[in-house]
């Protein structure tokens, strides 16, 4: 494959424990640059990204932040989906007035209702810091030889198969058992979407019909499977490795970095972490809320220590790959006060982005003149 220099690459990764603003970071970049397709290069359908474009606001798990504005989204083989939960959220866009376009690699790793089930009732999983929908479950059955992909969405036969093999061999889920009618409405949901949606799937070579690819992160490095506090980490590579994987296969090496972290700390769900109470306004636009698999929302002070072994980690995978590297702060209208001490970041950065409100409008662009450590 000849290299593609024409391609730019725009990769959003998370500092923290997630909940940073990544969203608002992803629509930013799509109505900066032309012809742009939103990559999911890891997690999955655990996402919960907001974003405010004219007035309309959406959460989204299922599709790229970029779909307000038009833009495809595309999960590579990194990813899982939920055939459920994406038929949900598509309805829910077809209703605001959005006919969004999704598409999948053919190694996309498809949860199914028995990965959830799995997930939702196995209480050291629950008790390690979970969102309750199956992801950590897939992965773990991909390494088994009962998988499950975005392939086989176009031979139904062998998918029904294929999920009787995972609910009799790999789960020995008992039918007669009381447990099992607790989703058989999910199985239901499920069956239907599979028969209902259009699958569109696509090799990555597709996505050099773009301009512009804006890969999308989940959740937060400090979170990675490979570098977080186990058990507490979720199962997938959080950092920018993924991303440049991906980009190596097509010879892509225009590679723009965005690390977004919010101006103070988060963490929802398990693990060590130092709560505090801080004096937070405007915030009614906050989506992360006590649920009961993650638990409390918890936040605490900017930890310039976290964001630095953060970016140490990242520098692993990007350091030689990297044409810009750039900070996004977020969240400056939750704590109006707060001034960034950009001197306690070992880095130096292209761009600095400092976002005001859930509308990326309100995004404000700062340059090297003066306004970063040098």
């Amino acid at each position: 494959m000849e290299k593609k220099p024409y391609i730019k690459a725009h990769i959003i990764v998370d500092l923290g424990f997630g909940d940073s603003g990544k969203g608002i970071t992803t629509d930013f970049i799509v109505k900066t640059y032309l012809n742009p397709i939103v990559i999911r290069f890891s997690g999955g359908q655990q996402c919960g990204h907001g974003v405010m474009v004219d007035g309309t606001k959406h959460i989204h798990s299922n599709f790229g932040s970029g779909t307000l504005r038009g833009a495809p989204t595309y999960f590579s083989e990194h990813a899982t989906f939920y055939p459920a939960t994406i038929a949900r959220e598509l309805k829910v866009l077809r209703e605001k007035g959005f006919q969004p376009k999704l598409s999948f690699h053919p190694l996309a790793k498809m949860t199914t209702p028995f990965d959830v089930f799995a997930n939702r009732f196995d209480s050291q999983n629950l008790q390690n810091g979970s969102c309750g929908l199956g992801i950590g479950k897939t992965m773990k059955r991909d390494e088994s030889p009962f998988k499950l992909y975005a392939i086989d969405l176009l031979n139904i036969d062998t998918l029904k198969q294929k999920l009787g093999g995972i609910k009799d061999n790999y789960y020995a889920i008992n039918e007669s058992s009381p447990r099992f009618k607790i989703i058989q409405d999910d199985i239901d949901d499920f069956m239907e979407a599979i028969t209902d949606i259009a699958w569109d799937i696509q090799n990555y070579d597709y996505l050099l019909d773009f301009n512009n690819l804006i890969f999308e992160g989940s959740q937060g490095i400090l979170l990675d499977m490979d570098h977080g506090v186990f058990p507490n980490v979720t199962y997938a590579n959080t950092t920018s490795k993924n991303a440049h994987e991906i980009l190596d296969k097509l010879k892509v090496h225009n590679r723009n970095l965005y690390y977004v972290t919010r101006c103070y700390s988060t963490r929802h769900g398990s693990g060590p972490f130092v709560e505090e109470e801080l004096n937070l306004i405007n915030n009614e636009e906050e989506i992360n809320v006590f649920n009961k698999y993650q638990k409390e929302f918890k936040v605490a002070s900017i930890n310039y220590d976290l964001l630095n072994h953060a970016l140490r980690i990242d520098s692993i995978y990007s350091n030689h790959n990297i044409t810009t590297q750039n900070l996004v702060v977020t969240c400056l209208d939750q704590l109006p006060d707060f001034n960034f001490d950009y001197s306690k970041i070992y880095k130096n950065f292209n761009k600095i982005i400092e976002s005001y409100s859930p509308d990326n409008k309100d995004f404000k662009i700062i340059t090297n003149e003066g306004n970063i450590k040098s």
